[in-house]
């Protein structure tokens, strides 16, 4: 059996478990991702979880919805725990990998929007992978704590208790969500690329904001910094340097625009070889993160467009 980013399904299985898994497979996908942090990880537990269900008499199946949500969070828990040890030897920062949206799969939705921004995805890092699922599983899904218990193998009463302790660790930590406003965010994303690609970092700071951070993930595979860079200054020399050092030593790069994780983003390629997905977060008018990814490692199914969905 395999799976598309599309959500097509072959292999084993009748086609009522493909047709029920089908029409689950954005919601599957989206909860898996956010546990994960990892689209292409997202597709390997997906697969796993359809060819067990394939298995499944649905003549036991009372509730599909929920049925398969516990069952995909399950093998995404086991998924997490198991790449712990390689999270631990990361160089450098560890960012999510990038998702390539349609504009229109969280816009019309800000929980949604906000689950899948890098600013969320960077925060659920810092929950146990047990408050993470309950987190996701009952903040941005909606699902009740018996559902959520059998998903994570614990009594209610504990899920509850670990519901509440990941809901006050967001609470205290997380940043004010915006929706990006689509004029603003087309405005500011052109002067941008003009001040960059000119190396005008004066002009780069007034779109800064004074705290504005730059964090890479590379892994050490390629040139990026190993720590994050605040201020608006250094900031702005980073993007001024980068986007001269790409004219120099890239005679065919180009800059796309697109939008990953609910954010405008800039895509570098030099002719057809993709060089990092950059992220900009913007905080009342100005931009305060760039999230840059240059592991080629999480750039490999970086292009493919996913549909992310809370809803049947």
């Amino acid at each position: 059996m395999t799976t598309s980013g599309h959500g097509q399904l072959t292999g084993s299985g009748g086609d009522e478990h493909a047709q029920r898994f089908t029409l689950l497979r954005p919601l599957l996908f989206t909860i898996v991702y956010e546990i994960l942090g990892s689209a292409t990880e997202s597709d390997d537990v997906l697969q796993d979880s359809y060819l067990r269900w394939a298995e499944v008499d649905l003549a036991t199946v009372r509730d599909t919805k929920s049925y398969l949500a516990q069952l995909v969070t399950r093998q995404a828990l086991n998924a997490l725990r198991a790449g712990a040890r390689r999270r631990e030897e990361y160089i450098g920062p560890w960012l999510p990998e990038p998702l390539l949206l349609d504009e229109r799969d969280a816009s019309t939705d800000l929980v949604l929007a906000e689950s899948v921004s890098m600013a969320m995805l960077v925060l659920l890092e810092s929950l146990t992978p047990d408050e993470r699922a309950v987190f996701v599983l009952r903040e941005v899904f909606g699902f009740d704590y018996d559902e959520i218990a059998s998903a994570v193998g614990k009594s209610v009463t504990s899920v509850r208790q670990v519901a509440h302790r990941a809901r006050e660790h967001v609470q205290a930590r997380r940043k004010r969500f915006e929706p990006a406003d689509s004029a603003r965010t087309a405005e500011l994303t052109e002067q941008f690329m003009a001040a960059a690609s000119t190396g005008d970092v004066d002009g780069l700071m007034t779109l800064l904001a004074p705290d504005a951070t730059w964090t890479a993930d590379s892994n050490g595979k390629v040139s990026a910094a190993r720590r994050p860079v605040i201020g608006a200054r250094k900031v702005a020399s980073i993007l001024a340097a980068l986007f001269r050092v790409a004219a120099e030593r890239m005679p065919d790069v180009r800059f796309e625009t697109a939008v990953y994780n609910s954010s405008p983003a800039f895509v570098v390629y030099n002719g057809d070889q993709l060089e990092g997905v950059f992220l900009i977060e913007i905080t009342d008018g100005l931009i305060s993160n760039f999230y840059a990814m240059r592991n080629p490692d999480k750039l490999l199914g970086i292009a493919i467009p996913r549909e992310i969905s809370r809803n049947v």
